[in-house]
């Protein structure tokens, strides 16, 4: 009896363990992995949204990722000389997070997550619309992203197949060359041109969402920036034809830059933000955060803004760029509009414009010295102990929709990347390239000028194409995207960085005091405190691949910012010139 109780325990623990072994393997249906995700179109199509999301992080579009490229240039100052300091200066030692690694780990994010919609798109059935939409899409988001990491970092790794990821040996992957990057660039936006639907077949999908207009207006700048001019003339001609869809300048140059006017003929594409209130209370501000009470706004405004109205004021725009806006006026005289809507600027003229039909607004000017619903008497500072002149473009400064700024991942107005504008300024750049200075070129450039009532330029005026470059460059450009995410990626392209001239012609755009005021003064080398350049280090155009990441994978060596290499030589072997500097007065 006692050894027939024993067996019966036995088996009751045999039972028991076995029972235990059955509930383990248990599959939760509410956790799915990469592994059982993604097998039908509406996993795919969520799957879609989630690589948009990643685009909204502070290293991608939220914050950093955005102003690093502007602060790079010669039209943004860092007015805190604190958190952009070691980029405006064109000198990190690659220790510095901030850009030597957000941006490359929040763009890595966009690649894995459009690899895994590419890894399943060709393996369940889909109809031909469906095929095309999820798949234009990824590649045009994982193109965007690389777009980013080869003009940030220059020499990156190149990963394009998911599975990657799974094996140690690949996972670590070695750096592409430049070329390699853009070729796979220059593919897959190609590829996402062909198939994705317009603006105009896409109808109330199409809002936020990549086009075939996008992928073409971001080929068109991936050719451009290989000096693959006759190739990318092609693209933007069609674009202007509408063989993309239809894209038209807005009549106020201003509604490129509110809440209320946003996916509007004139974007190409643009990151969505909900506006200001309308989202939750976390702050998503790394690829860890993941929460569904996400703000989904970004910290721009946070930089961008005077600090003196409650912002960190980080960033200002240059004197440079305020006084070549002052350089010329609309044709009735009055200031040209795009000075109101990029810097923050007090400017008597303005109480006198409210509410005239004036040349640039015939229906009513909606200029004042009001900021923030504050009316303004004086420049507010950008900077509390620097100074500066705060920047106005995708903050709510001339909105007036609240009263104070709200810091951090606040600000609802979406981040135009690319407008139709820089197609037409793009496409006379290559006619000027192509052909010299021609009266097409100049209708291009006419175009813009007009929607701001500025005198019509004349050919006659552009004798040779190095005096219509000098135009494009440093007169067209800089007024009609001033502050923008983009200045510091032509400045790469055009090779200013590799030429005498063209350097010192930096250092003068970039001359800022440090006086505590708002400084609009023209300045010199004489009466300036300082400029950015005059710190730059060869080889740091680009960033420098954050030493960390370095030491973390054996396969990746340093670019030629962690070498302080010149990549001038290169430029030039390519048979890539750089324009001579011409004195336009």
């Amino acid at each position: 009896m006692k050894r027939l109780n024993i067996i019966l325990i036995m088996l009751a623990l045999i039972g028991g363990f076995t029972a235990c072994n059955e509930e383990l393997n248990v599959v939760n249906p509410n956790n799915q992995t990469t592994y059982d995700f993604g097998n039908t179109e509406p996993e795919l199509q969520e799957a879609i949204i989630a690589c948009y999301n990643r685009i909204r992080l502070e290293g991608t579009y939220a914050r950093v990722g955005y102003t690093l490229d502007a602060v790079r240039g010669d039209e943004v100052w860092n007015s805190s000389q604190q958190w952009y300091l070691d980029y405006d200066n064109l000198n990190s030692p690659g220790t510095i997070g901030i850009g030597d690694e957000w941006p490359w780990r929040d763009n890595y994010h966009v690649v894995n997550r459009t690899n895994f919609v590419l890894s399943k798109v060709d393996e369940i059935d889909l109809s031909d619309d469906a095929y095309n939409e999820i798949k234009g899409q990824a590649l045009f988001l994982r193109s965007l992203a690389y777009y980013a990491l080869a003009t940030y970092y220059q020499t990156v790794p190149l990963i394009t197949d998911y599975a990657s990821y799974s094996d140690i040996n690949t996972m670590y992957a070695a750096n592409n060359t430049q070329d390699e990057v853009f070729d796979q660039i220059e593919a897959d936006f190609a590829e996402a041109m062909n198939i994705l639907p317009s603006r105009d077949e896409g109808g109330e999908w199409a809002g936020g969402r990549a086009t075939c207009g996008a992928a073409a207006g971001y080929l068109a700048r991936t050719l451009m920036f290989r000096h693959k001019f006759n190739e990318a003339y092609t693209v933007l001609k069609d674009i202007i034809a509408g063989k993309y869809g239809h894209y038209e300048l807005t009549a106020d140059y201003g509604d490129n830059f509110k809440e209320d006017t946003e996916n509007n003929a004139e974007s190409l594409f643009e990151v969505q933000f909900l506006d200001f209130g309308t989202g939750g209370t976390d702050e998503e501000w790394t690829p860890v955060n993941i929460s569904s009470e996400a703000s989904q706004g970004h910290a721009v405004e946070s930089n961008f803004a005077s600090q003196e109205l409650g912002s960190w004021g980080d960033l200002a725009g240059s004197p440079w760029l305020y006084n070549l806006f002052r350089a010329e006026n609309c044709t009735d005289g009055r200031l040209d509009p795009r000075l109101y809507w990029t810097l923050v600027t007090y400017e008597p003229e303005y109480g006198t414009y409210t509410g005239l039909k004036t040349a640039a607004y015939p229906n009513g000017d909606p200029r004042s010295n009001t900021i923030y619903q504050q009316e303004i008497t004086e420049t507010p500072l950008s900077n509390n102990a620097q100074g500066g002149i705060s920047i106005a473009k995708f903050t709510n400064a001339r909105n007036n929709i609240y009263s104070s700024i709200t810091n951090g991942l606040h600000c609802g107005v979406n981040l135009r990347l690319m407008r139709y504008s820089d197609v037409l300024l793009r496409a006379a750049e290559c006619e000027n390239e192509i052909n010299g200075p021609t009266q097409t070129a100049i209708d291009y450039i006419n175009e813009v000028r007009r929607r701001v009532a500025l005198e019509d330029l004349q050919v006659s005026d552009f004798p040779s194409a190095d005096v219509l470059f000098e135009q494009i460059a440093n007169v067209e450009r800089p007024k009609e995207f001033g502050c923008e995410n983009g200045r510091g990626i032509d400045l790469l392209r055009w090779g200013f960085f590799y030429d005498t001239d063209r350097l010192n012609q930096l250092v003068e755009h970039g001359y800022y005091k440090r006086d505590g005021t708002a400084s609009t003064e023209p300045l010199t080398a004489e009466n300036a405190d300082d400029s950015s350049f005059k710190y730059y280090y060869k080889g740091h155009e680009y960033f420098p691949i954050f030493q960390s990441t370095l030491n973390a994978n054996p396969n990746l060596v340093g670019n030629s910012a962690n070498k302080n290499e010149d990549n001038g030589p290169v430029f030039f072997e390519k048979g890539y010139t750089v324009r001579p500097v011409v004195d336009l007065n």
